[in-house]
Formats: structure tokens, sequence, C-alpha cells
């Protein structure tokens, strides 16, 4: 049944085509000769002109492709800068384009540059205009014009300013310095008939502004994280003086309790037993003129290697020191709820001069420093081998140290399956 149908749609197709045919051979056949070269003639020129105008289309597309791609790829690297600076700062090497001793020098530059800014505006040198411009025939009227349009120019272009500054992160400088520098071309083209432009000078000085508010974030971050350390610093020789008291009133309420002891004993006439105790009373002092030692010795400490490959990756150490009696105490805290995985040791030894070993190992490390702002972020990009040969090196031994990271709650967490959500 369907066949059929098709065919017979064929047959009506066919019908109407040779209508159409007999159609054009009666019209033609009509023309003559002289009136078939007219239709020839004018199908040929639609012809050509199709032709050329599909020739201009194509030549008009292939402009605005090339003029997209040229956009595209001016926009690529835009992107590509700004993550790039993004990236940059994140790992802590961020270029300040005015160096600067503190943020309040910054705050001091801004606010004099900010002075300058009005003074240009006072002295009406911020916008450049035609000083000879006609509105209806009068020169008046034109400088009238002129200076109305000039003021709206002005104010379109600090709202934009101000507009960058107010959005201004340290790492997206580069595109806020073209977004104003796209603000002055386009009112330099909508002020074409009166030639009204920012005046380079001030536009200057209001990139110089980005630049400044810019290098002053980043600074005021640098010493805002640099407090931070600081004050963890503090907290962490808080503690340890803490722990060296509590022990030392232990000891000496141990010494009481065993001088007292052997007292009683010789009264008793219990030599060995005294003789005994006088031996513990040995140990006690010595570690009560230890504890004193290292009190009095602000360089005497544990030197400690640590990593978390489930957090930073398999080739990114921690290196540092503490004075902490325990120092475990002081890796456990580094491994919070800060980090998503425990940290594993590598090296925890004691030292008379763990500042000095500490501060030796940071300067064989530096070009491999993760953090070149902050000095109190101690991560370098090494492996703990490398680190022990360097350790070696310092030491000329190793009681003991662990090559490879155990990281397993990493390894235990990758391991499972993930939870497919419901």
């Amino acid at each position: 049944m369907f066949g059929g149908r098709k065919r017979q749609e064929e047959l009506e197709a066919a019908q109407r085509e040779n209508a159409w045919l007999r159609g054009e051979l009666q019209r033609l056949g009509a023309l003559g000769s002289v009136g078939l070269q007219s239709e020839i003639t004018e199908l040929t020129r639609q012809r050509d002109a199709a032709r050329q105008g599909f020739a201009q289309e194509t030549q008009a597309m292939t402009g605005e492709l090339a003029r997209q791609r040229g956009l595209l790829a001016a926009l690529s690297a835009e992107v590509v800068e700004t993550d790039d600076a993004r990236l940059m700062q994140e790992v802590g090497v961020y270029h300040y384009r005015h160096v600067l001793a503190d943020a309040e020098a910054y705050k001091y530059e801004l606010d004099r540059l900010k002075d300058t800014t009005r003074d240009l505006v006072r002295a009406k040198t911020a916008v450049q205009a035609s000083s000879s411009f006609h509105y209806n025939n009068s020169l008046a009227q034109g400088r009238k014009f002129v200076g109305d349009l000039s003021k709206l120019m002005l104010r379109a272009y600090n709202a934009e300013a101000e507009n960058c500054v107010r959005v201004l992160k340290a790492g997206n400088l580069p595109s806020a310095v073209k977004r104003l520098e796209t603000a002055v071309r386009t009112i330099e083209k909508l002020g074409t008939m009166a030639a009204i432009r920012i005046s380079p000078p001030y536009h200057a000085l209001k990139i110089r502004e980005l630049e400044l508010t810019a290098d002053y974030l980043a600074k005021k971050q640098q010493e805002k994280e640099e407090e931070r350390e600081r004050r963890a610093a503090l907290r962490e020789e808080q503690k340890a003086l803490q722990e060296y008291r509590r022990e030392q009133e232990r000891l000496l309420k141990e010494q009481g309790h065993y001088e007292n002891a052997i007292a009683a004993l010789k009264v008793k006439g219990d030599l060995t037993g005294a003789a005994e105790l006088e031996r513990k009373l040995a140990e006690i002092r010595a570690a009560l003129s230890g504890i004193e030692e290292r009190q009095a010795n602000i360089r005497a400490g544990y030197v400690y290697v640590i990593s978390n490959i489930g957090s930073f990756g398999p080739e990114v150490v921690k290196i540092g020191m503490t004075r902490r009696l325990e120092p475990m105490d002081r890796v456990r805290e580094l491994g919070d709820a800060s980090v998503p995985f425990r940290f594993d040791v590598h090296a925890l030894f004691f030292s008379h001069d763990a500042v000095g070993i500490e501060h030796q190992l940071h300067l064989k490390l530096e070009d491999r420093r993760l953090n070149r702002v902050n000095r109190r972020r101690e991560y370098f990009r090494c492996t703990p081998a490398e680190v022990k040969a360097l350790l070696l090196g310092l030491t000329g031994n190793l009681l003991d140290y662990t090559d490879e990271p155990e990281a397993a709650e990493y390894r235990q967490s990758t391991a499972q399956p993930e939870a497919k959500p419901a």
C-alpha cells in the first residue's frame, strides 16, 4: 500500500515538471531569436551578478573571520596573562611595579597620587579638546558645548577607573589596565567631532594608581600572612616554654622527694638504699640541667622533615624546627583540620644547633622554595631522599630516616571506590 502511494507521488511530480518544461518551451518559442538572445543575456547577467555578490559576501565573511580570530587571540593572551599572574601570586611570586617598604608607604603614595590627579582636574588639563569648535555658528556656544561634553566624558572615564580599582586584585591587574585603555579609546572615538580625549598625563596617573593599588593589596596580604606566621611562631615558643616549666616543676618535685627519702634512709642507717636513690637523684639533676640548658639555648631543639603527599603531592617536603619537649605534638598540630591527611615524618632529631641546621637546609633548597615571599612557609619542591643527602652532609650521620612516606590515610582513601551520588 505504501509503495503504491510513493509511486503515485513520483508520477505526479514528473507530470508537474513536464508541464513546466512545456510551458517554458512555448514561451521561448514565442520569443523568437531576438527575444531568446535577450533572455540568455538577462540570465547571464543575473548569474554574473549572483557570482559577484557571492564573492563579495565571501570576502566580507573572510575578513570578519580574520577579525574575530584576532580578537580571540587577543582575549586568549589576556586570559593567559591574567591566569599566569594569579598562578604566580598563589605560589608566592608577585612582581611589584613600584617597590616600596610596606603597605603604609603604598597608602601614602596613593594619597599623593590622588592629590595630583585632583590638581589636573582643577587645572582643566585632565581632558584635551578643540578650542575652535562652533555650535550653531557660535564659538561661545561651541566652547560651552565642548566644556559640558568634556565634563561628561571625564565623569564616565573616572567612573570606569573607580570600577577597575574597586574590583582590582593583585592577579588581575593586566585586565584592569586593558579595560581602562579601552575606555580611553572609546571616549576619543565618541569625542572625534570636538577632538575630545583624556589627556595622556591624566591617563598615566590613573594607570599608576591601578599599579600602586595592586602592589598595595599584595603587600598588605603579604604582611598579613607574615604577621599570622609570627603569631604562630610566638605561640609555638610559648608552648615550648610552658612545657619546660611544667617539666622543671615535676623534676624539682621529684628531686625534693628523693632528697627527703635519702635523708630518711641515712638516719635509719640504710646506706645501700640511700646509694641507690642517690643514682636516681643524679639522673633527675642531669635532666634538670638539660631543661635549664634548653631554656637558655634558644638554638637547641628538634629538626623535622615531613611530607603530605595527599595534600601537596609526592615531591614536596616541609623542613622546620621546634623547641617542644615532645616534638611530635608540633607535627600533629601541623596535620590538623587545615589539611585532609596527616603528615608523614621522615626525620626528627635533636640538635644543640637546630636553628643552624634548619637555616642551612633552607639555604641549600632556596631555589626549590614554593613560597618565595613569605619565608616562614617552609615548603620545598624536592624528595625526602634529597633532603636526607643534605642532612648527612651537615650532621655526618643520621640514626633514623624514613625515605618513603607511609601515607596510610591517603593510600587507603585512593584505594576505596568513590561513592556514587544517589
